[in-house]
């Protein structure tokens, strides 16, 4: 496999999904990532499924493994002042230093960027935060349910009008896309220090993550005297184009048309669908006519999409030449044979010897898919990441005594 980052080293000092998932990436990038954890706690991710928040099969935690993919774990206390000397000399030997600790633990622990870069002035330091560096709220842990979610404005924009409670979003829903926008961001800084020789201070934060991916209900909303979209609520036959909405079959399931171009796909879509005598009809000719009568176009294909199940629509629209796609659960992106054909899950052995299948980072190069590995034991790596850096064994179990590492 191609591997693009394939010698650079990263250190990570985060915890959780949002941070940690951008060093998974980069793992199948092809970079070392070294992902620092307390001798005793851990990373306290892990602990969710003692507190009864993550399901662990077979002894496996699924959320952990597809978030610290390929890592390498040293436990390492850096509280303790010989645990502290370990991270720096291993900074010396990275070129990233990754984090999501807040100011105030940043400053206590000594890992503020001027202290990393005392020891290696070429890292590039990168924080991921949930509200950014600066402001009132520069403080704040901020989880994607808070900052990126319900802060930034999803939770209000996917909420259907008198609904007594606002929807909430699906676990890890902000971290991951933040995690790519993190290892992203790296990327370019690894080629701005190739080619200038000046490493970047990177930082991401869950809000602006959220406002990018939410930006056009942000930008229409101030020009639209506060909603964030058209003011009245929505209403599915009221369309301009009826080509571009979603349809209940028989048995309940539902098909999304997005035939945006639609005077192109009308007669073609009539054809498949085995009504050839709606392409002339004059009340939807063509665009205009279509939205002029937009709730009977409407309403006569709920009428189509009702006499068929589920199954045979996504047979039939195969031969479509516009856009559409059946509303899949999780479960049956498991099958579907377009994710087969270009890599998007792989099958990754954990420790007890079983498969877990994870959704591959969405990045390929050079036409080749990710072949993602387990996620680290609890201080798997310590020795092996001690020794590397020149400590004998009597050192080790020094520090183990001393309880500096684990």
């Amino acid at each position: 496999m191609v591997e693009p980052l394939a010698g650079v080293r990263i250190l990570e000092v985060a915890s959780h999904v949002f941070v940690p998932i951008a060093g998974g990436v980069l793992t199948e990038w092809g970079a070392e990532v070294i992902k620092i954890e307390h001798p005793v706690t851990g990373d306290p991710y892990r602990g969710l499924v003692t507190a009864g928040l993550h399901r662990a099969y077979d002894g496996v935690d699924p959320s952990f493994q597809f978030t610290n993919r390929g890592k390498q774990s040293v436990a390492v206390d850096l509280k303790h002042p010989e645990g502290r000397a370990l991270l720096y000399r291993l900074a010396k030997e990275c070129d990233v230093f990754l984090t999501n600790f807040r100011p105030d633990a940043r400053r206590r622990l000594k890992i503020e960027c001027e202290d990393i870069r005392a020891h290696s002035p070429d890292i590039i330091y990168v924080r991921g935060s949930g509200y950014g560096a600066r402001g009132p709220d520069a403080q704040r842990g901020g989880y994607d349910a808070a900052a990126y979610w319900s802060r930034v404005g999803f939770g209000e924009a996917f909420t259907p009008k008198g609904s007594d409670f606002p929807i909430m979003q699906r676990p890890a829903f902000g971290d991951v896309v933040g995690g790519l926008t993190i290892a992203g961001a790296i990327a370019a800084a690894m080629y701005r220090r190739v080619q200038t020789g000046e490493p970047s201070v990177i930082d991401v934060s869950l809000m602006s993550v959220g406002m990018w991916q939410l930006q056009p209900d942000i930008t229409h909303a101030k020009l639209n005297a506060g909603h964030p979209a058209p003011a009245a609520a929505y209403d599915r036959k009221a369309t301009w184009n009826p080509l571009s909405g979603t349809y209940r079959t028989r048995d309940g399931r539902f098909i999304i048309l997005v035939m945006l171009d639609a005077d192109r796909y009308w007669a073609d879509f009539c054809q498949v669908a085995g009504h050839p005598e709606w392409i002339a009809d004059p009340r939807f000719v063509d665009m205009d006519a279509r939205k002029e009568n937009a709730r009977a176009c409407v309403e006569m294909l709920d009428d189509l999409f009702a006499s068929r199940d589920y199954a045979e629509w996504v047979q039939v629209l195969a031969k479509a030449k516009g856009v559409w796609a059946p509303f899949q659960t999780p479960l049956e992106i498991h099958d579907d044979p377009q994710v087969a054909a270009n890599g998007y899950l792989a099958d990754v052995e954990m420790i007890n010897g079983k498969d877990l299948t994870l959704v591959t980072s969405p990045a390929q190069f050079d036409e080749e898919s990710a072949r993602p590995t387990r996620a680290p034991e609890h201080g798997e790596h310590t020795e092996t990441a001690l020794l590397n850096l020149g400590l004998s064994w009597d050192e080790i179990a020094r520090l183990k005594d001393n309880k500096a590492i684990g």
